[in-house]
């Protein structure tokens, strides 16, 4: 019997490439154009935000409404106050893959592998927040 998946994991079209490796393994990961899967018998939905080009003022509220994690790439988020402005108005959930080195899938995947248990933890945390991730560090944005 398949039952539904739960999403906790949305993944921004800055790491479709990364996404698309963890949503082939995961039930509980989506990213925009997700036309959905089925895993580990759990049917995985099309994910509600269908278009990569949505604007940030658009799915960050919306995949905040859902309660789900955003993972995305932002090498300077600490100084993009738009998006940190998005997150905190939305009481939004984010963790950014950060550093020179994660600009390629697999170095995105490294990155992301090297602190899931940190990032699974923030799953059940209250928003708004951001974390940057690197290979070897998770660390709180000042919002």
């Amino acid at each position: 019997m398949i039952r539904p998946a739960d999403v906790r994991l949305y993944f921004d079209a800055d790491v479709l490439g990364l996404a698309k490796v963890i949503c082939a393994l995961r039930n509980d990961a989506t990213f925009p154009g997700d036309p959905g899967d089925e895993i580990h018998k759990r049917q995985r939905p099309p994910c509600v935000i269908s278009d990569k080009a949505t604007p940030d003022s658009v799915w960050i509220p919306e995949v905040t409404a859902r309660s789900w994690l955003i993972v995305t790439r932002d090498r300077q988020i600490q100084n993009n106050r738009a998006e940190i402005d998005a997150v905190r108005n939305a009481g939004a959930r984010m963790v950014t893959i950060s550093g020179r080195e994660g600009t390629t899938k697999w170095a995105q995947l490294e990155i992301f592998m090297s602190q899931w248990r940190k990032i699974e933890a923030l799953i059940g945390e209250s928003g708004p927040f951001i974390y940057t991730a690197t290979r070897s560090t998770l660390s709180s944005v000042s919002l």
